[in-house]
Formats: structure tokens, C-alpha cells, sequence
């Protein structure tokens, strides 16, 4: 009787879905992709920016307002796709030759 009440326990903590885990899948995913040519490279580049796009400084009259900072950390999916556009950056680098400074 023990033993039972001990694995209903474990079951019930375990099967607690975290955010985390309901994100894992797409991560994997995402850092499953393998880049096979340029033109896949060169749009992944063009695609994921290299800056966070959502900064900004809000100006009236040449004054600043407020700043808004990089926003982009609160991606989930952040690193993964830095990750990715590094991979393209190194494969357009590396594998073909081309200059990458337009993408940076």
C-alpha cells in the first residue's frame, strides 16, 4: 500500500508539463535544421535580423522620451535562432567564401 501511494506521488509531480518542456519539441527542432546550400544560408540571414529589431528611442522636437529597450530576450526561441543564423553565417563563410559583412 505504501509503495502505491508512492508511485501516484511521483506520477502526479512528473506529470506537471512545464513551459519549458512544452517548448522543447520546437527548440530540437529548430536546432535540427541543417543548412545544405547557399541560397537556404543566404535567406536564413536575411530573415533573422542581427539586431534586435524592437529597440528604439522615441524622440519629439529632437528630445528623447524613453528608450525601448531589446525586447528580443523574451523570445523563447532567442537563442536557438541566433544559433541558427550563426551556423548560416559560418556556412556562407566557411563552405562557399562569400563575404558576410552585408549581413552583419
Amino acid at each position: 500500500m505504501f509503495i502505491l501511494s508512492n508511485l501516484l506521488a511521483q506520477s502526479k509531480t512528473t506529470s506537471k508539463l512545464r513551459f519549458d518542456d512544452v517548448l522543447l519539441p520546437i527548440r530540437n527542432w529548430i536546432e535540427g535544421i541543417e543548412i545544405k546550400n547557399t541560397q537556404q544560408a543566404k535567406e536564413l540571414c536575411k530573415l533573422i535580423p542581427a539586431q534586435c529589431p524592437f529597440e528604439r528611442d522615441i524622440q519629439l522636437f529632437g528630445r528623447t522620451l524613453f528608450h525601448i529597450p531589446p525586447l528580443c530576450k523574451l523570445n523563447p526561441f532567442y537563442e536557438q535562432l541566433v544559433f541558427l543564423r550563426f551556423r548560416a553565417l559560418c556556412f556562407l563563410a566557411d563552405e562557399c567564401g562569400e563575404d558576410v559583412t552585408a549581413y552583419c
